[in-house]
């Protein structure tokens, strides 16, 4: 079976190509620029105004290239879906000076940018390049959704979902979903239809980074060898941590990179481990919240990935950088491989 899995994060778009019948580590691995960031390297290059189509994608640097181009004085126009890139809230994007298209309307003239997460016609001719076959029993793309809830902001609306998902102790596989996608994951329901659009039939799995990595971290080596740890990305904008015993997730708090230093890092994640951090701690703290079954026996070791990983090098604490199939960079991708071979 030949599994073609992307992780697309805030910096970096990590992907790998994995046949059941090598060995991991000789998967094909390609590490490219975020979306966001060349869709913001193409409005910096463009002296015209611009037409943005297509579906929502994570926005990034792209709000700010916006507001800059027009401050060129150019105008700029966005189709409804797309729009919610920005805000969900189309009036806060029109309060912005976005233009929302309307059918009825000509903008001939325009350059057109097309907005979506995945490209897969450019990844397909990139590896036809190679000579190398874009043929794929499964295909798995995880990014990071906050959900929409008209009546709730994404942070609290965010971690209510992760609450209601754990439950009761669960494998971080159990992230994973296929036709399952609740509606209001605005954004892996646009990288669904974005697939769809490219004719491809096959329902892809869908997954959040945050949960796609905590996955891909158990599967290290070391973290293998283990029954009771805690594994924490720590990326540009969010840090989630779960802690794991007999393989499931026992508790798991989220907060804001930015907002930690080595001193409360480790605080949190002994707390996390003796059952006792509280979600009003962590949310007054500006972070998302925290979400406690169980206390976990010890913390034999912390397996640490994302790219602020260095924070962890602050605390006291016994870590341990985790690289499955031998590569740092492919947390992500290995827990979408493993959650599609889990089922």
């Amino acid at each position: 079976m030949r599994i073609l899995a992307i992780d697309v994060g805030t910096g970096t778009q990590d992907m790998m190509i994995y046949d059941t019948e090598k060995e991991l580590e000789n998967s094909i691995k390609l590490v490219l620029p975020s979306p966001h960031l060349y869709i913001s390297q193409q409005i910096r290059e463009i002296e015209n105004d611009i037409y943005f189509e297509g579906e929502i994608m994570g926005g990034g640097k792209i709000k700010k290239s916006i507001l800059e181009h027009m401050e060129k004085g150019y105008k700029v126009v966005m189709e409804p879906l797309c729009a919610r890139t920005i805000r969900d809230d189309l009036n806060q994007v029109k309060s912005y000076g976005i233009e929302i298209a309307e059918d009825e309307k000509d903008y001939e003239g325009y350059t057109r940018i097309k907005m979506a997460d995945i490209n897969i016609t450019k990844l397909a001719e990139f590896l036809l390049g190679y000579d190398l076959e874009f043929d794929f029993d499964k295909i798995a793309i995880a990014v990071q959704d906050h959900g929409y809830n008209e009546n709730m902001g994404d942070r609290d609306f965010r971690f209510e979902k992760i609450r209601e998902k754990i439950s009761e102790p669960i494998s971080p596989l159990e992230f994973g979903f296929t036709d399952n996608l609740p509606e209001y994951y605005t954004r892996m329901q646009a990288v669904g239809r974005t697939i769809e659009k490219e004719g491809i039939e096959e329902i892809p799995l869908l997954m959040d980074t945050k949960f796609a990595s905590i996955a891909g971290m158990c599967f290290d080596e070391i973290a293998k060898s283990l029954n009771s740890f805690v594994v924490i990305d720590i990326g540009n904008g969010h840090t989630t941590a779960a802690s794991i015993e007999n393989g499931k997730i026992q508790g798991v708090f989220e907060h804001h990179t930015s907002s930690l230093t080595g001193e409360s890092l480790e605080r949190y994640i002994k707390r996390l481990a003796s059952g006792e951090i509280t979600n009003k701690e962590v949310y007054d703290d500006h972070g998302h919240g925290a979400h406690v079954l169980n206390p976990i026996s010890e913390i034999e070791k912390v397996i640490v990935s994302g790219p602020k990983r260095e924070l962890i090098e602050k605390t006291n604490l016994d870590w341990h950088h985790a690289a499955p199939g031998g590569d740092v960079m492919m947390t992500g991708t290995v827990g979408l491989i493993k959650t599609i071979l889990g089922r």
